[in-house]
């Protein structure tokens, strides 16, 4: 679990990565309750003179979540594949498991029983074998709970209780229709505590926290939410569902004010599917991609903050099908115009497996459409599981960590970065095909912005502002055409040993 300034999970034990998608929602209700009664509670405008009375008809909903599992961990044998191994008694040197505990929070969506929690929750980040999941009600009764869904993407999942009665029940509300500055409570089990009961306003809406992902767009709150609310209600004050409490940004793992809640419109689709035992499909193209920074807009002398930055396309997929390449920019997906708060991976990942759909790039200047059908995204485990190349150790065959001030030129003065020619010999020592062209970095200036970016000795610079670069000279002109055209950064493309190549904005000086 990090607490270094992150957004973490407001799980009791273990973090979770967190995803959404979008539908419709459900309307929002509160077992035997008049809704009339309930619109009456809080007038819209103004603060409430107490959330007692809301708290009253609401908490009953909520519960506490506890789960048990089993998480398979690698041998610790230090002789394993030797003769030896067996004097630790794990022959094969195969893995083990362990027992892992979690506690959380979840509501209560229907008479009969079915609960609604994120799926970190049961799951242990995600990665636990699930052997049992309690569900505590307010008044301290236990059930057993079966799981019925989960989605990991989404973060959620939908589990069922059998009760001797009916139990009450909270429905979703329509979270579009959320404001900055409205009133909110949320109800969980914050440290494994119980039934706590806190109060805030939204602070933003659709907010995107820069962790990446498909679905990284989440409401935002000051309410206080801790470890353990995770899977617990946002409630507006006519008491409906409007988020599920997911996680925190904190430098210490405590609320700071900083909450997120998945959005209701989000989670009710996903919900209905998991309930219904339905697949859940979504979207997928085959593009690694990043937010057009600052720095990244510079570069390729566009607005910031208007569209996406495509790294690598991945092959065989559909963007690579449709004619996408690296260091195009996306600025509009059938018809959706691609911003920070509603990214590609969002649009696309709601768009239906097998639809064809326009999409609006921008290369080398140009304006360029093409049309990709989409594909369909694969399991969280799958793209865990694709391996884009390891980071090997620093090569340090030749060079000085810092150009002298007596061989600076233009490229070092500008990008910081002294460079030489990739001669057969150098790609050899430094793990590269003979056939890779470009030149290879052998000093970076410590106060430089390259050094502050991570460019080290022994990166490749392939092109520049997606020119081919052979030599110093080729660099030097681009540096040279990037300051005539009022450029304040240069985009360069970096190979490093065992990885892909990448775009990288330098900052000129």
């Amino acid at each position: 679990m990090k607490y270094a300034y992150g957004v973490t999970s407001a799980l009791l034990l273990g973090g979770a990565a967190v995803a959404l998608v979008t539908g419709n929602p459900a309307g929002a209700q509160v077992a035997q309750n008049d809704e009339r009664q309930m619109a009456q509670v809080v007038p819209r405008a103004g603060a409430p003179e107490s959330f007692a009375e809301l708290t009253a008809q609401l908490q009953p909903a909520v519960v506490n979540i506890s789960s048990r599992q089993r998480i398979r961990v690698q041998s610790a044998n230090p002789f394993a594949g030797t003769p030896f191994e067996g004097l630790f008694g794990n022959p094969g040197g195969q893995g083990g498991t362990r027992e892992a505990q979690s506690l959380g929070s979840g509501f209560i969506i229907s008479p009969d029983g079915y609960v609604v929690t994120n799926n970190h929750v049961i799951t242990a980040d995600g990665q636990g074998e699930i052997e049992e999941i309690t569900v505590t009600m307010p008044d301290g009764t236990d059930y057993e709970a079966k799981l019925i869904g989960r989605d990991a993407a989404s973060d959620l999942a939908v589990l069922k209780v059998n009760a001797p009665r009916p139990l009450p029940y909270v429905k979703f509300g329509d979270s579009r229709q959320a404001r900055i500055g409205d009133w909110v409570i949320a109800i969980g089990n914050p440290f494994g505590l119980g039934g706590t009961v806190t109060s805030g306003i939204i602070s933003a809406v659709y907010r995107n926290t820069g962790q990446g992902g498909a679905y990284d767009r989440y409401i935002q709150t000051d309410a206080s939410i801790n470890r353990g609310n995770s899977g617990g209600p946002m409630f507006d004050m006519k008491g409906n569902v409007i988020g599920i409490n997911n996680a925190i940004f904190s430098p210490t793992g405590g609320s700071v004010g900083i909450g997120f809640a998945i959005p209701a419109e989000i989670a009710a689709p996903i919900v209905a599917k998991l309930r219904a035992g339905e697949t859940i499909e979504r979207g997928y193209l085959g593009v690694q991609i990043q937010p057009l920074s600052e720095d990244l807009a510079s570069s390729l002398g566009l607005p910031r903050n208007r569209g996406e930055f495509v790294q690598s396309v991945e092959p065989g997929q559909p963007a690579a099908r449709a004619g996408l390449q690296p260091g195009d920019v996306v600025v509009k997906v059938d018809g959706k115009e691609v911003t920070p708060e509603q990214t590609l991976s969002f649009i696309v990942a709601n768009e239906e497996p097998g639809s064809r759909i326009p999409i609006e790039l921008i290369r080398d200047g140009r304006r360029v459409t093409v049309t990709a059908t989409v594909g369909r995204r694969p399991t969280e485990e799958e793209l865990a599981s694709r391996n884009f190349g390891d980071e090997q150790p620093d090569v340090d065959q030749f060079g000085s960590r810092q150009p002298e001030p007596s061989q600076q030129g233009v490229v070092e003065r500008a990008a910081g970065v002294a460079v030489t020619e990739l001669t057969p010999v150098i790609a050899r020592q430094l793990g590269f095909s003979e056939n890779v062209e470009g030149v290879v970095i052998s000093a970076v200036d410590v106060s430089s912005d390259a050094a502050s970016k991570g460019l080290r000795r022994g990166d490749v610079i392939l092109s520049a502002n997606n020119r081919p670069v052979r030599s110093s000279t080729d660099l030097e002109a681009a540096i040279r055409a990037a300051k005539a055209a009022n450029r304040e950064a240069l985009l360069l493309r970096i190979q490093r040993r065992g990885q892909p190549a990448v775009y990288l904005p330098i900052r000129l000086r």
